[in-house]
């Protein structure tokens, strides 16, 4: 039997280590952001007087914006380095939310959430790069604890932002508060962060395919990516919806109470992180393909029921299946991307990063419109129609790595 590479793998230096705790916190920051504004959106929507579709127009600035300086993160990452351009990001992330916050108009609602986009897609390619970088170190899978504590940074954004609605804190000093904490934490991350180029020689056990024929992209790796991507959006899709839809919902479509509403958006980011703090095993076992067949299948059954059968209980479970079957399809989409060959570091990472985007633009239009011809128990079931397309694309996912 062939020995198992990854056996004479030596352990990952203390610099590795740190870094690995660098990442988590910028992951971590990221998601408690923007999820200290998700429960109090219903709030801003009702103050700015906005339908459902004027809703769904502003919350789709933020994808727009993100597809405008999305392809403009792998130069960026190879000019400012990863580790140092997702701090800088977070930190100033962190002011946009409090514009969307005190906005007092609707466009400056929508400006405020357009700037947001542009400034997630830069942070998120990069922080997504810098634990792609940390690893290739490790020499195994670890990108799914990544966003894990990505998760985990919803659900704590989400708790904190139900808290300040019971204590009726104000929205602007709310996000004040919150915006410092995280921002802090991101430069104290910054310190910890892999220094020197994106690309050193002992960051990899073996040579990635990217570095045969860089900057060749031939149409089967495009049609690869093009794959990769419609995965990724679907899981993004299930994710807009537990953003931007839930909490609402859960209030106006179900009746439930104002500190109540928040738990379907906490209900699907916090299994989704469970999920995640599996998923590297799961990935390592079973492989991405059969670990994405699963979590598709677990959506399309988990919240259709959910939408077929309307209560507070079913859908807390249907958001909360959702949550647990989308939780390793992005980290999976990023990573197989990051593989492709003939491209240079972070192109395809990049790119299908970019691509994911279109569907934060797309579902919050198509929900908003529909919701407002039908109900938006209907527009909802995009996210069941999202888990069926994931197990219909999953072929273009690794199958189990061999052990030899």
């Amino acid at each position: 039997m062939t020995p198992d590479p990854s056996a004479a793998r030596a352990e990952p230096d203390r610099a590795a280590r740190r870094a690995r705790g660098a990442v988590s916190a910028l992951f971590l920051t990221n998601g408690a952001l923007y999820a200290n504004v998700v429960p109090r959106l219903p709030e801003i929507k009702d103050a700015l007087g906005l339908s459902d579709t004027l809703y769904g127009a502003s919350i789709a600035a933020m994808p727009v914006g993100a597809l405008i300086s999305g392809l403009a993160a792998a130069s960026l990452i190879r000019r400012v380095g990863s580790g140092r351009l997702a701090a800088i990001g977070s930190v100033l992330l962190a002011v946009a939310m409090l514009g969307i916050g005190l906005a007092p108009l609707p466009i400056l609602f929508a400006l405020a959430l357009f700037t947001a986009g542009l400034l997630d897609s830069v942070t998120d390619v990069a922080q997504n790069a810098h634990g792609l970088r940390v690893q290739r170190r490790y020499g195994r899978s670890i990108i799914n604890g990544f966003h894990a504590l990505w998760s985990l940074g919803a659900v704590v954004g989400g708790l904190m932002s139900a808290g300040a609605i019971a204590l009726g804190l104000p929205l602007g000093i709310h996000l004040a508060i919150t915006g410092l904490i995280f921002a802090l934490t991101a430069v104290v991350a910054s310190r910890f962060a892999l220094p020197g180029p994106e690309e050193e020689s002992g960051e990899t056990d073996a040579p990635r395919p990217s570095a045969a024929a860089p900057g060749r992209l031939t149409p089967r790796v495009a049609f690869i990516m093009a794959g990769l991507a419609v995965i990724a959006i679907a899981g993004t899709i299930v994710e807009e919806v537990g953003s931007s839809w839930a909490t609402l919902y859960m209030r106006e479509s179900l009746g439930a109470a104002a500190v109540l509403a928040p738990m379907g958006f906490i209900a699907l980011i916090g299994s989704q992180f469970i999920g995640r703090l599996v998923g590297d095993r799961l990935v390592d076992r079973f492989g991405q393909r059969m670990v994405a067949v699963a979590g598709g299948l677990l959506v399309a059954v988990g919240m259709g029921s959910a939408l077929a059968v309307p209560t507070i209980p079913g859908t807390l479970i249907g958001f909360a299946a959702a949550g647990f079957g989308v939780a390793t399809l992005v980290p999976a989409a990023m990573h197989a991307a990051d593989e492709l060959p003939g491209l240079r570091p972070g192109s395809g990472l990049t790119v299908v990063t970019w691509l994911m985007r279109l569907g934060f633009l797309i579902s919050p239009l198509v929900i908003g419109a529909i919701s407002d011809a039908t109900e938006l128990r209907v527009s909802l079931l995009i996210v069941p129609v999202s888990g069926v397309l994931v197990v219909l694309l999953s072929g273009f996912l690794e199958r189990r790595r061999g052990r030899g």
